[in-house]
């Protein structure tokens, strides 16, 4: 079943990256951040209350440090990817950001301690080989 929520992440990834092509397009990359903020922020607590009601108490001060950071990392890669978009070729900006795939499978590997195997090292290294063919191409 993850793999099935995966492909879905990846068909929303990549329809979010020519929507905010498209809308960032006159306005300032920020703005247009806090804008599909307030969008992703009001779907979220829906999803969490149409799904059931929350037990706020499973909550420990763990879970709110680590997903308060990955907040900020979230924030963070949403202003840069809005202003790359904005800046450049989005044929260009979405690879270089799936860059992502990589950089978190050696978090993985490190932070983690996922075990490390030959197939997934070359599929990430053929993910990067790729980025870097389409990026450096003029």
């Amino acid at each position: 079943m993850w793999l099935v929520y995966a492909i879905l992440s990846a068909l929303f990834a990549g329809l979010t990256a020519i929507l905010v092509k498209i809308g960032v397009s006159g306005i300032s990359a920020n703005l247009a951040t806090a804008i599909r903020t307030i969008v992703v922020l009001i779907m979220a607590w829906l999803v969490v209350f149409l799904s059931g009601r929350p037990d706020f108490t499973t909550l420990n001060k763990k879970n709110l440090i680590f997903l308060g950071l990955s907040g900020l990392a979230t924030g963070a890669s949403w202003l840069t990817y809005n202003r790359a978009l904005q800046l450049g070729p989005a044929s260009k900006v979405i690879p270089v950001d799936n860059l992502s795939v990589v950089i978190g499978m050696v978090l993985a590997f490190v932070v983690l301690r996922e075990r490390v195997t030959l197939p997934v090292v070359m599929g990430g290294a053929f993910i990067a080989t790729g980025v870097m063919v389409i990026a450096l191409n003029k």
